[in-house]
């Protein structure tokens, strides 16, 4: 009987270990990435604001949750826009948008604990945190920091932002921690600002500023920087979401919000 459960154990941890190698395998090789669309009005997401009565998600109990959990969160979004100096509404148009996603496609965890208990919700797995930024990111991100002929570098001022505690041996988990804490999602704003300030270094180094362009961002936000590539007149796209059966692409839906009143006494454009 001993040997039986014995044998039963080692295949249990043998197919854990198989999922877990195979997941980080898949994210290596980018096959988690979702297929992404490119907007076909996406004057329409450039236009200028609406009111709340006109965005069609914002009439759902998903947004009521989402708004109330993001208002808790205004602290720690405007200190992370300070720092990273960006305008914190471009920050929450990405945090909306990547929420309003998890929501509606993950409905379990949304029914049991992001609608009773009004939270965030954070990722833990491919991504990470309520921003869901990859791990390969994040590091890129704190890279581009420390790197003075990147094309990505925002400028001396910002070099020292995430460096960690003198003495963490540890880095890879020490960075999981800060990015996945449920209690304080300050570093996960910050990483997610510092990715918008490296983007619009980079385009205002090769003549195409877009840091008034919110749908831009929130396009390079989900696509990453392999996929920044300066030029004019840039496309509103990125991956495909479904919110009540009406499609968006991510940055279009960013760009709904960033142009809509929601939350505008609190994010004002």
């Amino acid at each position: 009987m001993l040997k039986q459960i014995f044998e039963i154990l080692v295949y249990i941890f043998a197919a854990i270990g198989f999922l877990l190698v195979a997941g980080y395998f898949a994210v290596r090789l980018g096959l988690t990435n979702t297929e992404g669309i490119v907007d076909l009005q996406q004057e329409s997401f450039l236009a200028g604001a609406g009111s709340a009565a006109s965005v069609e998600w914002s009439q759902t109990e998903e947004w009521a949750v989402l708004e109330a959990a993001i208002r808790k969160d205004t602290a720690a979004i405007n200190r992370a826009a300070e720092d990273a100096d960006v305008e914190p509404r471009v920050i929450v148009a990405n945090l909306v948008t990547e929420q309003l996603r998890l929501f509606f496609t993950d409905r379990e965890n949304y029914k049991q604990f992001f609608y009773p208990l009004k939270i965030l919700g954070p990722q833990t797995q491919f991504s990470w945190g309520v921003m869901g930024m990859k791990e390969d990111t994040a590091i890129q991100v704190e890279s581009h920091l420390k790197n003075p002929v990147s094309p990505f570098y925002p400028g001396a001022e910002y070099e020292n932002l995430l460096d960690f505690p003198l003495g963490t041996e540890d880095v890879k988990s020490a960075r999981f921690i800060r990015m996945t804490d449920q209690h304080n999602h300050y570093w996960s704003y910050l990483y997610a600002g510092l990715f918008i300030k490296e983007i619009e270094a980079q385009w205002e180094r090769a003549g195409f500023p877009i840091e008034d362009e919110p749908a831009i961002l929130a396009t390079l936000f989900n696509i990453g920087f392999a996929h920044s590539e300066p030029k004019e007149n840039p496309q509103v796209g990125g991956a495909e979401i479904d919110i009540g059966g009406k499609k968006y692409s991510f940055g279009g839906l960013a760009a709904e919000f960033y142009n809509s009143d929601l939350l505008i006494d609190l994010f004002p454009r």
